[in-house]
């Protein structure tokens, strides 16, 4: 690991440093990994610079510094998805959220903070264009706000780019992970009848009390026949699926007649063979999908959604971890390890939470340790 300086500072007050932590090549988080002070970035035109608070930690960042996708920078400060305080605005002003203005101490949540770029948000600052920040309520942490762009944009999407689902039926796969707990939850809050999958009884019951209105083990040999029980013997009118391939031929087994799967993953199966003779004759739609790819006017009506739903308390994201950014390898390899409940986080200007502790962060004002 490189420097450490400080515990809680983003930076010294008055100057244009601040606290990052990067890569310099691909590798194992504790190996390439630095924690250290570089120059904090200016807004250009167009541009918001966010004075974070808390950087969110995904699966795709932990790939990504592992060696999935390429260097494309010399140094890489990771992740993408971030919650803070705008700092200052590049140019007079910048047109932000629902047509207004950005200013000065708004609290935003922030998208695509290293796709196609090189400063992500795992720092104690970060400018970036304006379409890609959003507006965070007051009654929402900065924790969660950070668990909001990969993960809540992609739930988001996945349940509701195909249209209204109120009385539909939507089988969400995989219901243990962050992206398919929030979809079960959207989807709820939205009107549709959901039935989800996990291999864990806890996980299961869980999901019942999010929504669910079954939760079943995607082990089970008999598991498409339980599915069309648990939709009073109907079909289902849509897929949400985390790993496409290796649930094909079950989603294809369930789903009726022009029934639609949204994928936005496939690890498992990374090049699944296709039957398409047997989709073709039910008309399925199979559609991937890629949020760093959102356009920025369906990313807003997102986002919108997104904190409506939290702040109402019909939705609700979990944090399962919130650490300093010196303990950054350490939040990849909690990521890595998989089998947690909720999202990991770093915090930057406020006192980090040990995981040991179990500290939550604080969620949208509905009781819930978030």
């Amino acid at each position: 690991m490189g420097t450490n300086a400080g515990t809680d500072a983003g930076m010294d007050e008055g100057t244009n440093v601040m606290r990052a932590v990067w890569y310099e090549s691909n590798g194992p988080a504790g190996e390439v990994l630095v924690t250290g002070e570089m120059a904090r970035p200016e807004p250009r035109e167009g541009e918001v610079l966010v004075r974070l608070h808390a950087s969110g930690v995904n699966p795709s960042d932990v790939k990504a510094r592992a060696g999935a996708r390429p260097m494309a920078f010399d140094r890489v400060i990771p992740h993408s998805d971030g919650a803070g305080v705008v700092e200052a605005v590049g140019g007079s002003k910048v047109g932000g959220f629902n047509g207004g203005d950005f200013k000065v101490g708004d609290r935003v949540f922030i998208r695509n903070g290293q796709w196609r770029r090189a400063l992500g948000s795992a720092a104690a600052y970060i400018a970036l264009d304006a379409g890609l920040v959003h507006p965070l309520p007051d009654a929402v942490s900065f924790e969660v706000g950070a668990s909001l762009g990969i993960p809540g944009m992609t739930a988001a999407h996945a349940v509701l780019k195909d249209g209204p689902v109120d009385g539909a039926s939507l089988l969400v796969q995989g219901g243990g992970g962050t992206v398919a707990r929030l979809a079960v939850q959207i989807a709820r809050a939205s009107g549709a009848r959901v039935i989800t999958t996990s291999s864990r009884a806890d996980q299961r019951q869980r999901l019942i009390g999010l929504g669910a209105s079954a939760a079943l083990d995607y082990r089970d040999p008999e598991l498409a026949h339980q599915i069309i029980a648990a939709n009073d013997g109907r079909p289902i009118d849509r897929v949400i699926d985390a790993e496409v391939g290796a649930n094909l031929d079950t989603s294809l087994e369930v789903l009726r007649e022009g029934g639609v799967i949204a994928g936005y993953g496939s690890v498992k199966h990374p090049n699944p063979e296709l039957p398409f003779l047997k989709m073709m004759f039910k008309n399925i739609i199979l559609s991937s999908i890629l949020v760093y790819l959102l356009k920025d006017d369906d990313a807003a009506r997102y986002a919108a959604i997104l904190v409506q739903m939290l702040t109402a308390g019909t939705v609700q994201l979990s944090v399962a971890a919130a650490l300093g950014l010196e303990e950054a390898a350490l939040a990849h390899e909690m990521v890595e390890a998989g089998n947690r409940d909720g999202a990991v986080v770093l915090t930057v200007w406020a006192r980090p939470g040990r995981p040991a502790s179990g500290r939550r962060g604080r969620g949208a004002g509905n009781g819930f340790g978030l």
